[in-house]
């Protein structure tokens, strides 16, 4: 079954704005699971089931901390 990776951006009222690569859709919050977060990474199945994945959020928050130690070393 095809998925696709989105990466929560920010919320707008009812609307997550969701990150696909360089693309940003508006998905109802109704459609996601009730304890998303900006920030959390997300796999849409084309059935409509969308998860949460927590490793892969961790994972990028880690290389995001590494770049910024990286640009403000002396």
């Amino acid at each position: 079954m095809k998925r696709r990776r989105g990466i929560i951006d920010r919320f707008e009222g009812d609307l997550a704005v969701v990150e696909f690569g360089e693309v940003m859709e508006d998905i109802p919050k109704s459609r996601l699971p009730d304890s998303i977060q900006s920030g959390d990474v997300l796999w849409f199945y084309e059935d409509g089931k969308v998860e949460i994945d927590a490793e892969e959020r961790q994972r990028l928050s880690k290389e995001i901390d590494r770049l910024m130690d990286e640009l403000w070393e002396d």
